[in-house]
């Protein structure tokens, strides 16, 4: 395992801003935790499935940091859209980054890039209107959905503390991806007891969505490796595209997927200066 550079530089690809919030929102309609210290080598798997599930996001933090890849998909009635996304989270300095391609056909262009601390994103844009270099702050309960579809990804720590909210957990199978045999469970989840779990600023994102969200059990699919480590997560959300609507025809549904490798390798990830940094409003939804 490398060791953890704790870089705090302050960079993050395009930007996003309430504008962009606002332009990545609309390509969805149209579609239709605490620090962690250092690894530990004793964490192991749970044989109680809902507790394997349970722990995976603590015993991931305790690694340190990890790759992730992402990809969102937003579907209505009336329209498909496929976000990919790729980067890394420093669980130990709670700070991530992710670029993420914009399909063809979306309301904004170009590359989104996002600086993730608990509670905070930092989004820049190149197809949006928006000084070249700078950056968008925003915090997630800004956002209806707390930050986890609206910008095109669900980001690493979010997705993993929605497992602290997991109701069912059904063991399906043994799988060997790059090498390793991961164990493969299913359930659903509950998005406010995962925000209840988390607490402090890293809850705030979860308590939004756990509001906004029209489906309250929230399926989930994820593989564990024999230690417990998080390797890959799917998470489905469904919210109103048109507001206020239980109509099945307003409905949107998001699929999310993270997946991460390389544990413990160095994550450049930091927080943009002030200077770099404007103010816009942010969309009211995700929807």
């Amino acid at each position: 395992m490398n060791e953890l550079t704790r870089s705090h530089r302050r960079t993050v690809g395009p930007a996003r801003t309430g504008a962009l919030t606002a332009m990545l929102a609309a390509a969805l309609t149209a579609c239709g935790g605490g620090s962690h210290p250092s690894a530990s080598s004793a964490d192991q798997l749970s044989a109680d499935p809902l507790t394997a599930v349970h722990s995976a996001a603590d015993i991931t933090g305790r690694t340190g940091s990890a790759r992730a890849t992402t990809e969102l998909v937003t579907e209505s009635p009336e329209k498909k859209a496929v976000f990919h996304g790729s980067g890394g989270y420093d669980y130990q300095n709670r700070i991530g980054r992710l670029e993420i391609d914009v399909p063809p056909g979306a309301a904004t262009t170009g590359r989104v890039v996002e600086v993730m601390l608990p509670g905070t994103v930092y989004l820049q844009n190149s197809g949006a209107k928006i000084p070249a270099g700078k950056w968008v702050k925003l915090d997630v309960r800004q956002l209806a959905d707390g930050n986890l579809v609206s910008s095109g990804a669900t980001d690493p720590a979010s997705a993993a503390g929605a497992l602290r909210g997991a109701q069912k957990a059904e063991l399906v199978g043994t799988e060997t991806a790059g090498g390793q045999q991961l164990k493969h469970y299913k359930g659903t989840l509950d998005l406010a007891r995962a925000a209840e779990a988390t607490g402090g600023r890293g809850g705030d994102g979860l308590r939004m969505a756990a509001q906004t969200f029209t489906v309250k059990e929230v399926p989930y699919e994820v593989w564990l490796d024999g230690q417990g480590r998080l390797h890959k997560v799917v998470e489905t959300f469904t919210f109103a595209g048109v507001a206020g609507s239980k109509e099945a025809k307003d409905q949107v549904k998001v699929v999310s997927t993270v997946s991460l490798d390389d544990f413990g390798a160095t994550v450049d990830a930091s927080e943009p200066g002030a200077a770099d940094i404007i103010s816009m409003k942010p969309s009211s939804s995700p929807g």
